[in-house]
């Protein structure tokens, strides 16, 4: 299968790529993913975002449309892939047609992962990072510490991301209506969306979308 899946900025995305790449046997296709391989292995791409990334300045979309058609045509891929961040805009959606036109093959679905807005800043302003460990993750609300501001595991002290912020989560909400819910649309003319409830336990959420692809 080939499956787009859209959501905003803490609707589960990541998680649930992943689930249903391993259910469906497919590799999970990530932006963040293919910036980090190209820029890691030195690939003219990769110099290309590089040079851009560090000055501070967007990578221009022929960038990414051609780090994701080089994953694309990837072995492993063969049979099917799973996106997870792109395309984020018209402009990539129609490069990513015009790709899939060109080797004959088609999307299977589009699945947009919906959470209220209000959910979304909840979930990500309430993040809290260890400052000695930064995998040691809580939640102001959903996974507390016994003792605030205080690290459960390590006894680091706990604080809050810049790009955590409330102020930070909503302009990055607003990037996401204004760029990436279009596609949403784009797709809906072809009769590829089903959108998907992304509230609730990790893997209902996963059954939900399993169930919309015909694979409960």
């Amino acid at each position: 299968m080939r499956i787009v899946l859209v959501g905003p900025p803490g609707a589960g995305k990541g998680t649930q790529a992943a689930y249903l790449a391993e259910n469906l046997s497919i590799p999970h296709i990530s932006t963040g993913d293919l910036f980090r391989a190209n820029i890691s292995q030195g690939t003219p791409l990769g110099r290309q975002a590089k040079e851009f990334m560090d000055a501070g300045r967007l990578v221009p979309d022929e960038v990414t449309i051609g780090m994701a058609e080089d994953r694309m045509q990837q072995e492993d891929a063969s049979g099917g892939f799973l996106l997870d961040g792109f395309p984020r805009n018209i402009g990539q959606a129609e490069a990513l047609d015009g790709y899939l036109d060109a080797h004959e093959l088609k999307l299977d679905a589009v699945l947009d992962l919906e959470v209220p807005e209000e959910e979304v800043v909840k979930r990500i302003a309430g993040r809290r990072i260890c400052r000695t460990d930064s995998s040691h993750v809580f939640h102001a609300e959903y996974a507390p510490p016994k003792a605030d501001g205080v690290c459960d595991k390590c006894g680091g002290e706990l604080y809050q991301r810049e790009d955590d912020s409330e102020a930070t989560v909503r302009k990055r909400l607003a990037v996401y209506h204004s760029e990436t819910e279009p596609i949403i649309d784009y797709y809906k003319a072809q009769g590829l969306v089903t959108t998907i409830s992304g509230l609730g336990a990790a893997a209902e959420v996963t059954q939900r979308a399993m169930s919309a692809l015909g694979r409960d």
